[in-house]
């Protein structure tokens, strides 16, 4: 499952990264340059373990991206965000309300199929 996770996510990531640059609030995101190039980044990363990199790789990549997309979800909604829309600004990205689900539900994904995959 981790393989296809990789894949699918993968695709998504790069995709959102290069929509991004024309349509900044997609998804009513806060899309930035910087917002795209970690998306398109992590995307390639994402695609490499899915379709060329060890099922290990791939199973580390989701619940490492796991952990940090849950974590950056739930520290933006309920610790660090601020204000009606729970603002976070880390470095150069903003992350609100929008994005904190967004990364929630990515980090669930990606736990998911790093979970329940047999190591291999």
């Amino acid at each position: 499952m981790a393989k296809t996770v990789c894949k699918l996510l993968g695709v998504v990531f790069v995709l959102v990264g290069l929509v991004g640059f024309a349509k900044p609030e997609l998804l009513h995101a806060h899309l930035n340059g910087a917002h795209n190039v970690v998306h398109i980044v992590s995307g390639v990363i994402a695609l490499y373990f899915g379709f060329a990199g060890p099922l290990s790789g791939a199973k580390a990549f989701c619940l490492l991206f796991g952990v940090v997309y849950l974590a950056l979800g739930i520290l933006g909604w309920f610790v660090l965000g601020t204000g009606e829309d729970h603002m976070w600004m880390v470095g150069p990205l903003h992350l609100a309300i929008v994005d904190h689900y967004i990364h929630v539900l990515l980090g669930l994904i990606f736990l998911a199929g790093g979970m329940f995959t047999k190591s291999g």
